[in-house]
């Protein structure tokens, strides 16, 4: 099966468990600190793309109605209809429905490590596209390359999969679509017990 269809087969499948356990619509423990900074420097007129929302995350709380969360599972979108004002699209980040320039941020966490590793550099190059110069994205990513799957994920009896670049090799790709890396903080991951996801802050070059 295709990569990708599997994992957004994967998040249809188990919305509700994820939904409950992970999104509530956003986390009672609070966003995590580069989530934060990246909130807060948010201009209400700004334009944000948070790419693989789910259900809804922070940068989508934040962004309020000039927000747009976009991701490939229709359930999850379903889900969070009801809990932001941002308008929720069905799509593939791989492949953005946007045009050049539309945005001023893009946020994508826990959503590239989805993606198949040779996606992973176009895609960034696609969140560059739809950002207009000096804009800012934030996205997250695995310390460590690994691709694999989980049989039986967060106990939700459904299999999910990661395709996991590691740190430098986010670093290169980044740099090498055009951004200039502004900060990178390593976060615990909340859907795993003991690991942690390398935050990446970086501006698009003008």
């Amino acid at each position: 099966m295709n990569e990708r269809r599997a994992v957004r087969d994967a998040y249809d499948e188990m919305a509700d468990h994820y939904y409950d356990e992970y999104t509530k619509p956003v986390s009672e423990d609070g966003p995590a600190e580069p989530v934060e900074q990246f909130c807060e420097v948010l201009d209400p007129t700004d334009r944000l793309l948070s790419a693989g929302c789910g259900a809804g995350d922070a940068p989508l709380a934040a962004g309020g109605a000039a927000a747009v969360g976009l991701d490939f599972s229709r359930e999850q979108l379903s889900l969070g209809r009801a809990d932001h004002e941002a308008a929720l699209v069905q799509g593939d980040m791989t492949a953005l429905p946007f045009a050049d320039d539309t945005f001023d941020a893009v946020a994508a966490l826990y959503s590239l490590i989805h993606i198949p590793l040779e996606d992973h550099q176009s895609t960034l190059a696609e969140f560059g596209r739809v950002l207009r110069p000096g804009g800012t994205l934030l996205v997250t990513e695995g310390a460590s390359e690994w691709e694999g799957a989980n049989p039986d994920w967060l106990d939700s009896g459904t299999e999910m999969r990661w395709s996991i670049a590691g740190r430098e090799a986010t670093e290169e790709a980044l740099r090498s679509v055009g951004f200039e890396i502004a900060g990178v903080w390593s976060v615990r991951d909340p859907t795993t017990e003991d690991g942690e996801k390398p935050f990446f802050l970086a501006e698009l070059g003008v």
